[in-house]
């Protein structure tokens, strides 16, 4: 039956697994500060050996058992670990074994590298996250659409990664709360004119209807569904994709969208002379994921591929959804339930100008996604910046 684990039964589950020799000399440390799971680190302290054991909780750990939650979370994650691991296995942790009715999924310790998103914090530059970010999408997206597998099975994929009650969090949270005065909404009181602005805002509202509507109707690839900087692990040199528990099937732009916002987002907490390094991870993520997908098109069996104009449209449409997308990541972000620490742990002056720049920077992703080129978010965020500040 399930139970939540304590440190004591995550080494306890880690003997029963044998996933240590005998003369294993074990410790554990509860290190998960996500919204939603426990995360042990199982240590062999003889060897430095070590793996993670995390555990979904029948509720969001950041709110609290008011706000249950499915348990087939952990399934939905180890088996997209899986699916991602069968197309691109450098860029996620390794599954060691999985339990559905405990909700646990036992993988490789990824302690060697840095959270993506505190190091942004800290001033590394990660040079290879975006290259690799690029790929992973790529080929993700690809070879999990109708155009890189068989259309039958992916309609059976489809049914797999139903995932309703994580997309529930994300059409709340991320497409619904922050665009109306809403009790899950979190902000400074000195944002109370800003925000109200933007709930009155009509043009704002009707364009990210329209977002939301992608996100709920339209089932293109299998996505990550949660693909912020906090849940990435990286290296100068290495880069894995952690945490897909909201992966589902849902519109191309998604996964890249999300990244670019917390790129921004990271940009907007730093001067603007420091900025240059994130400007160019989110143009290369671009261009390594078109160069990508493009050339996985050109050799699928895929009838339309020698057709003109088909690859165009596709990737116009993944663009377009991608900045409308990263427009609603970056208000939610700054409004919304679940902030970052990027800008949260800012001193409130700084703080509450890169707030006000990112409520601004938002809109007008969303209402202009049409008309952006990828290096048209940089003058964005640039013309953005000053506006009745």
């Amino acid at each position: 039956m399930y139970e939540p684990l304590t440190e004591q039964k995550a080494i306890a589950l880690a003997v029963r697994l044998g996933l240590f020799g005998e003369d294993a000399l074990l410790s554990s440390e509860e290190i998960g500060d996500g919204n939603l799971n426990l995360v042990f680190r199982i240590v062999n302290e003889r060897t430095n050996d070590s793996i993670i054991i995390k555990q979904a909780l029948p509720y969001a750990k950041v709110v609290g058992e008011s706000w249950p939650l499915t348990l087939k979370r952990a399934t939905i994650e180890s088996q997209a670990l899986r699916t991602f691991a069968s197309y691109v296995p450098h860029y996620v942790p390794k599954v060691y074994y999985s339990d559905e009715t405990l909700a646990i999924t036992v993988m490789e310790d990824l302690s060697h590298l840095h959270i993506a998103r505190r190091g942004l914090i800290e001033g590394k530059t990660f040079p290879r996250l975006s290259e690799h970010i690029g790929e992973f999408v790529a080929k993700t997206a690809f070879y999990t659409s109708d155009f890189g597998m068989n259309q039958q099975q992916k309609k059976k994929l489809v049914q797999q990664f139903t995932n309703p009650e994580l997309c529930k969090i994300t059409e709340d949270l991320v497409f619904t709360d922050p665009f109306f005065d809403h009790d899950t909404n979190n902000f400074e009181t000195e944002l109370r004119a800003d925000v109200e602005q933007l709930w009155q805002d009509d043009v704002l509202q009707r364009e990210t209807a329209k977002l939301k509507r992608l996100f709920l109707t339209k089932a293109d690839v299998l996505l990550h569904g949660d693909l912020h900087t906090g849940s990435i692990f990286a290296s100068d040199e290495e880069t894995k994709v952690i945490d897909p528990e909201f992966a589902f099937y849902g519109p191309i732009g998604f996964d890249l969208g999300q990244f670019f916002a917390n790129l921004l987002l990271n940009a907007l907490s730093r001067h603007e002379r420091d900025r240059e390094p994130l400007f160019a991870h989110i143009e290369n993520t671009w261009d390594v994921f078109t160069r990508t997908f493009a050339e996985l098109w050109r050799e699928s069996n895929e009838p339309y591929a020698r057709t003109s104009g088909v690859l165009d449209d596709i990737i116009g449409d993944a663009l377009v959804e991608a900045i409308g997308f990263a427009g609603c990541e970056v208000i939610r972000r700054t409004i919304g339930l679940a902030h970052v620490a990027d800008l949260d742990e800012l001193p409130l002056e700084r703080r509450l100008h890169a707030k006000r720049h990112a409520l601004r920077l938002g809109r007008e992703l969303i209402v202009q996604r049409n008309k952006l080129a990828i290096d048209d978010v940089k003058k964005l965020v640039q013309q953005t910046v000053h506006v009745n500040s």
